[in-house]
Parts: C-alpha cells; structure tokens; sequence
C-alpha cells in the first residue's frame, strides 16, 4: 500500500516519522511569513520535512535545515528532501535542537512543536517525545530563537490557541515579540483551534488575522486559496 502523501509538487513519505503529515503543518508551511532576502531557515522538530519542502517549493533562494531529535523522523525527511525537486536546498540532521549549534544564523526558524504538557503520555516514547513538550517547551524553543536568528529573524509556530497568552510572556522574557497572529478557527461559530504566531526582536502591534476552515462542511475560499498551490 503507498504511504506517500501527495502534493502538487511533491510527496512526502509518512511511514518512519513519530509524527504523521497533519493540518498543523500544512496551515504553517503555507501560511508563514517569507521574503525575498532570507537566506537560511530552519525547521526545528521537521518530522517528515513537509514544511521544509513546503518552504522551498515558496521561497526558492532558500537554504533550509530540518532538524529532529528523533532519528528515523530525520532520515525519513532526508528522503523526502532527496526525492524533492529542491534537494540541493534541503538538509536533514538527527540532532537535539538544544545542542545544535551552526555555522551560521536563521533569518526564518519554523516549528509544528510539542505542546501537551500535562496530558496522559502515550506509551509509545516515540510519539511522546513528538507530541509532549518535556523535551522542547516553548522556553527552550524561544531561547533557540534569541540565540540562532539574524538580528531581523523571524521565528513562525503554530499551536493551540490557548498557548498565546503563555508564549506572548515566554517570548517577551527572551526579546521576541509577535508581529502576526493567525486565529485558525475549524468553523465560523467555533472559537480558535489553533494559532500560528511569528514573533521577531521588533516590538511591535501585531497583525492580527482570521482563517476559518469550514463551512457547510465544505473547506471555505480562504483556506482554498492558501492551500491551492500544495493540495491536489
């Protein structure tokens, strides 16, 4: 049986990986702030790679790195990178990203993270290493951020929308500052699922915007036209 996922322009293979292709991941590969002057992103926790292809197929001057502490989700991605009409772009590591350290820094730092912290841990550690954030808290991932990006970096998460109010004050505690808040809504009548925030050094008034998925049972214009240039 094909366990490929299939996009308009690649496939991503969805075997080995702790964590599986989700919505999550294709809302933040599509949605997250790109410009024509970032050089190098990086893909913390990158699973199967979606989103660092994701990136490339959007950003095509850019060199991106995906890293994951697990290792058959690492070499799953360096597959996928390899298979990818972006190869020459795209790098896989087996790496903890609390001890990655690379020879240059990340204009564009991504991340699907972990983010349950207190719920029943599922008895494959795999998984639960993925899904529970022991291992990455979003302390650790704005210290990554304070540490690895430019000085005009930008680091794009997404995550339950519950989070905002905690990551606004870890971020602030390490000089990152959101400039985009995306409220993802599954329907009109739905409170907010899920957010995706980009934070920066700037300290601004962020942009605040709205997507809903559904309505009528049916994906809505909006999320069509955001995921038009990667869903068959």
């Amino acid at each position: 049986m094909d366990s490929s996922f299939r996009f308009k322009q690649f496939s991503v293979s969805n075997v080995r990986s702790a964590l599986k292709v989700g919505t999550d991941a294709v809302l933040l590969g599509a949605a997250v702030t790109l410009l024509p002057e970032d050089q190098y992103a990086l893909d913390l926790g990158t699973g199967t790679g979606v989103i660092a292809l994701m990136v490339a197929q959007r950003s095509p001057q850019l060199q991106i790195t995906g890293i994951d502490i697990d290792e058959a989700s690492a070499l799953e991605a360096a597959e996928n990178f390899a298979n990818s009409p972006w190869a020459e772009r795209l790098t896989a590591l087996h790496q903890d990203a609390l001890s990655f350290h690379p020879k240059h820094s990340f204009d564009l730092i991504v991340s699907n993270p972990p983010y349950f912290e207190s719920s029943l841990k599922n008895p494959n550690q795999r998984e639960a290493t993925a899904r529970h954030n022991d291992s990455l808290s979003l302390n650790s991932i704005c210290r990554i951020a304070c540490e690895q990006l430019s000085e005009q970096g930008r680091i794009s998460l997404i995550l339950p929308a519950d989070c905002l109010v905690k990551l606004r004050r870890t971020a602030a505690s390490w000089g990152l500052y959101p400039f985009r808040i995306l409220m993802i809504h599954t329907t009109e009548k739905k409170p907010a699922k899920r957010i995706i925030v980009e934070l920066s050094r700037r300290k601004v008034t962020p942009n605040e915007e709205k997507l809903v998925l559904l309505s009528s049972g049916e994906k809505t214009a909006e999320y069509i036209a955001l995921t038009q240039e990667f869903y068959l």
